[in-house]
């Protein structure tokens, strides 16, 4: 699904991926490799990060959401291994635990600043 923004709720667990326009919703989570419960090693924050990044493909407009430094490392390590998801994170932001219903809600009003919702930007010329 291509879609002007996306929303990631992440934590060194498991990452919820949520890609939406004005009408539909793709949901994808994304599991850590890492059996480490708050930091992993560095080859599996690496291998985490990169199913995140190839799931971010095509999105205009990232949201990071997460309760830690996850969305933090990723977006460092975005700026090194991956720079057009670099370019599309727009902010991160702190969230406990929000359902994947709470993290849309939150997204789409975060992201009414830039196209009220109402004109799909991905359309435009």
């Amino acid at each position: 699904m291509s879609t002007f923004h996306a929303v990631v709720w992440m934590d060194h667990s498991e990452a919820h991926v949520l890609m939406f326009d004005r009408a539909h919703v793709e949901a994808q989570r994304i599991p850590s490799r890492s059996h480490h419960k708050h930091q992993g090693k560095s080859s599996d924050l690496n291998r985490y990060f990169e199913d995140i990044a190839q799931a971010l493909q095509n999105t205009r407009e990232v949201l990071l959401t997460g309760p830690g430094l996850a969305r933090t490392q990723f977006r460092d390590w975005c700026a090194q291994h991956c720079a057009a998801v670099a370019e599309v994170v727009v902010d991160s932001v702190a969230a406990d635990h929000p359902t994947d219903a709470q993290l849309v809600a939150m997204a789409r009003q975060y992201f009414k600043k830039f196209d009220n919702m109402t004109a799909d930007p991905a359309t435009a010329a």
